[in-house]
């Protein structure tokens, strides 16, 4: 299809100097009669302040400071049009509580016209949208409805079947609440039919069992959706941005088709919307789609294809943390626009330094989901785990010192170059030491696991700030007490990590026993029978890494689409119905154990425990959980389970189990008298914890 004129380029150019290197990117669009002034939005995404005390104002400030970063557009997080729609938080009398998560009411849009006035105070031209987000079936409340009386796989609760009244009321408080994002001074909305949402249920038809109008032929279960996007659009006028969200593939077996996808997206064109944006996964599906090891831009090509179907704007999203990478997306006229969510939360400056050729000190997003969508899910608010001010604006402040100290940061790890840099770009004078010959500490083994290569991004974007920001960088160095007190430091920041804990067990020293920084190093070598003592964080990334055999599915779209089953050429039902993952076995037999007698890998990251723990599971690591360690011999582990004993006839035992401060220094300068303070594993070694290491060190830097 050709494509129409609603989406020309303006013809206007960027102010910036640098956009000539990423020239698509900063390329202005016209969305009818609306301009928006790149190709960048910054895409929705659920924070908690939504329900936050003084919500609206810190949302104001985080919006407000992405909008002067110099992104194009912002879409919000969700916001419920009605009661049944959302989060209920309820008083102490049990009645329902709302805040900033819906919007139905003249007081309430009064609240996000704070929101607005803030990015358009900072930017004018910076475009504001408000996503409308029923929950459907998902729906935190006990009034939750569908379409059917069908209960997701991921909800405690199974919905309320609407009746032809109730979905007459859906639609009004879908008009009615883009009326009132109008009034509250958005720029448009976003309309979510996407993700297991209530009007992606009435899409797919194993969810929709209706046998009237709204159900049936496709037609009918489309009706629902083109209804709310039809008075959506007479209510607002024809200026106003309606965005529709579909899923270009819901990654369901049994999910929609190609050709229901394609159609869809033209009748969405003709009743009225003004974009549409490619979501992909519905949240009950087995398929991984933001996490660290799926590629960058892997799901562009499906967006591609909806974009030959209509002749208005398409977004694509997913995994696009960089600028190069958006350029190429849009280059391969994959999309028009390109959605970057968590990309704005890890560096709110993120489209400024691209269009200043400054893209190497972008502070990269890892897709590692610790900070945002595990705390999104975990009803936390989110952040990000590297760069803690994220949602946290008017909290943590990096205001310039007006009493520039000497300072000392003794050891180059995540703590210790979060608090160096902080510092430093406050104004303070800094030293940073380490031993070993090159920054990072224990994220130089985590860039080691396949698909955390995204870690390489997190210390090119360190090792930019310390050379911008004048650190004086000593490595190969090891520190002591007298080194400290001739230095003439105001203060000593002691940042010196973790040691592998080494448990007490009768033979410790065998010679089939590796560590797990050996293992990763390859300085050791693994046998092809091995058992993995302890089954944290860092005993999954062992596994997997001795499990590992080919290509990372990270850096290759089509190993990464064999391992998880998706078909991007046919495009099946879903992407996935008949589409069987391809993993290889794993070239060793690993056991995985632990002590404790829950689920092995039950502590994992929320959004992405579940990936690690299938793609071990299919490449036969055995998880055994309840194990009461005995000792090692020639005959391998010996232990106990269900208090009967038993032994594991390994070659090689990789040892897991814990971490232990590194406290040799701050003892030292500590009895010296000297102005030392402890930060990171070397405060609280309980677990390998960038983000709790960075968090700390970023509010104590703030602070000095």
């Amino acid at each position: 299809m050709i494509m129409s004129a609603a989406i020309e380029t303006s013809g206007e150019q960027s102010e910036h100097p640098g956009h000539t290197k990423y020239k698509r990117l900063f390329t202005p669009l016209k969305i009818g009669s609306v301009t928006v002034k790149n190709r960048a939005i910054m895409g929705s995404m659920h924070t908690g302040l939504e329900e936050s005390p003084n919500g609206f104002e810190r949302m104001a400030a985080y919006f407000a400071e992405r909008a002067a970063g110099g992104v194009g557009m912002i879409i919000t997080g969700g916001i419920a049009p009605n009661e049944e729609g959302g989060m209920v938080f309820r008083d102490e009398n049990g009645d329902a509580v709302f805040t900033a998560s819906k919007l139905s009411t003249d007081a309430e849009a009064d609240g996000h016209k704070l929101i607005t006035d803030a990015v358009h105070a900072a930017d004018p031209d910076v475009k504001i949208c408000m996503q409308i987000l029923h929950m459907g079936p998902l729906a935190m409340n006990d009034q939750l409805v569908a379409p059917s009386a069908v209960r997701s796989r991921i909800s405690k609760f199974t919905p309320n079947e609407l009746d032809a009244e109730g979905i007459e009321k859906q639609i009004e408080d879908h008009v009615n609440c883009a009326r009132l994002a109008q009034k509250a001074g958005y720029d448009g909305v976003e309309i979510i039919g996407s993700a297991g949402y209530l009007i992606s249920t009435f899409l797919v038809e194993k969810t929709n069992m209706r046998t009237d109008e709204y159900g049936g032929s496709y037609e009918n279960r489309m009706r629902f959706a083109l209804e709310v996007v039809r008075q959506c659009r007479a209510a607002v006028g024809e200026d106003f941005i309606i965005i529709f969200r579909i899923a270009g593939m819901d990654m369901l077996e049994g999910g929609m088709s190609w050709d229901e996808v394609a159609l869809l997206a033209r009748e969405l064109e003709k009743a009225g919307a003004s974009v549409i944006s490619t979501h992909f996964t519905w949240h009950e599906s087995a398929v991984p789609t933001i996490a660290t090891m799926v590629p960058r831009a892997a799901f562009t090509s499906v967006t591609a294809r909806v974009r030959k179907e209509v002749s208005i704007p398409v977004i694509t999203s997913n995994r696009i943390n960089m600028p190069q990478v958006a350029e190429d997306v849009l280059a391969q006229g994959d999309a028009d626009l390109v959605s970057m969510a968590r990309p704005m939360l890890a560096d709110s400056d993120f489209m400024n330094k691209a269009a200043e050729d400054r893209a190497d000190e972008i502070n990269t997003c890892i897709a590692c989901n610790q900070a945002c969508l595990d705390h999104t899910f975990s009803g936390k608010t989110t952040s990000c785990l590297v760069n803690p001010r994220a949602c946290h604006e008017t909290l943590l402040k990096y205001e310039p010192t007006e009493n520039p100290k000497k300072i000392a940061v003794v050891g180059a790890g995540p703590a210790g170059l979060a608090y160096a840099t902080v510092a430093a770009e406050r104004g303070h004078h800094v030293s940073l030491y380490d031993a070993a010959s090159e920054i990072g500490g224990q994220f130089n083994l985590a860039k080691l696991v396949p698909g955390k290569e995204e870690f390489y991004e997190t210390l090119r974007y360190y090792t930019r700030m310390i050379e911008k920001l004048g650190i004086d960088l000593h490595l190969n160095t090891r520190v002591d007490a007298d080194m400290l007190a001739d230095g003439g430091f105001d203060n000593i920041i002691i940042a010196t990590g973790i040691s592998p804990r080494v448990p007490e067990l009768e033979g410790i020293d065998h010679p089939s026993v590796v560590g797990y920084v050996d293992a990763l190093r390859g300085t050791k070598p693994v046998g092809s029978k091995v058992a993995i003592m302890g089954a944290g964080g860092i005993g999954f990334d062992v596994a997997d890494f001795i499990s590992h055999d080919g290509p990372s599915a990270a850096q290759n779209i089509d190993v990464f689409a064999r391992e998880w089953g998706i078909d991007f050429t046919n495009h099946p039902r879903g992407g996935v119905t008949g589409i069987e993952p391809e993993v290889a076995s794993a070239p060793r037999e690993i056991f995985l154990l632990q002590r404790k007698e829950t689920a092995v890998g039950k502590g994992l990251g929320k959004t992405t425990g579940w990936t690690h723990r299938l793609t071990l599971s299919r490449r036969g690591v055995k998880m055994m959980n309840g194990i009461e360690y005995l000792k090692i011999d020639d005959r391998g582990l010996h232990f106990l389970r269900d208090n009967k004993p038993d032994h594991l006839e390994v070659d090689t035992i990789i040892i897991c189990a814990g971490q232990e401060p590194l406290r040799e220094v701050f003892d030292t300068a500590q009895a010296r008298g000297l102005p030392v303070e402890l930060v990171g594993g070397a405060f609280e070694a309980a677990e390998l914890d960038a983000k709790a290491a960075i968090y700390q060190a970023s509010h104590m830097a703030a602070a000095v």
